[in-house]
């Protein structure tokens, strides 16, 4: 989940509303809840993209990467691999001046250097894709209250260890497995959640994950 998940919104608090995991309290927010937080991708541009934010994230409240996610795009030329992967030390440069974004050098040049890897992964005939959802786990029970919900996992490791070893880089445990929920290679939304309301009536797969 987003590492700094704000308190649960909707019926479960008594508002009547319907219930959310988080971000109820701001539009922005409740449209990355509701459309985009585990629903499965598999673009990989959607793919470089997450991973990129979910590394920028890092420290930070997740909110402050969403209201930023249009500078980042423009910053970082749409998230296309082939261009900043062509990234050198002007573009850098500008990368830091740039106060819509982050301005973190170590992120900066890990998004980089993740273009790279990227396009080196490609190379080799492989895809993005095919890495990350080689670590999904199997369809569990869906968490009932965010302590059941794990920062970490048995197969974020494995995927923080293989990206590693493909040339990523800012991509611990932890932020893999953020990425894992950002790419609904985990939907860890609530029993009681609207989306996981919605999975069970049709209106999508459920794909859970239990804390490890």
């Amino acid at each position: 989940m987003p590492m700094t998940t704000p308190a649960p919104t909707g019926a479960a608090t008594g508002t009547g509303a319907p219930f959310r995991c988080f971000g109820g309290s701001d539009p922005l927010y409740a449209a990355y809840h509701d459309d985009e937080w585990g629903v499965p991708v598999h673009d990989e541009h959607a793919l470089y993209e997450r991973i990129s934010l979910e590394a920028f994230q890092s420290g930070l409240a997740w909110i402050t990467i969403l209201r930023k996610r249009p500078a980042f795009r423009e910053a970082f030329a749409g998230f296309d691999p082939h261009v900043v992967a062509g990234y050198g030390e002007d573009a850098v440069a500008r990368l830091l001046a740039d106060a819509g974004i982050v301005r973190n050098r170590a992120k900066v040049d890990a998004t980089i250097a993740n273009a790279r890897a990227l396009l080196a992964l490609h190379e080799s005939g492989r895809t993005l894709d095919e890495v990350l959802w080689s670590h999904a786990p199997d369809p569990r029970p869906r968490p009932r209250t965010f302590a059941e919900v794990p920062a970490r996992t048995a197969q974020s490791a494995a995927l923080a260890k293989e990206l590693k070893g493909l040339g990523f880089r800012f991509v611990g445990p932890t932020t893999a497995y953020a990425a894992m929920q950002a790419c609904g290679v985990v939907d860890d939304h609530l029993a009681d959640c609207l989306v996981a309301q919605r999975a069970s009536s049709g209106g999508g797969a459920v794909v859970t994950t239990p804390a490890e």
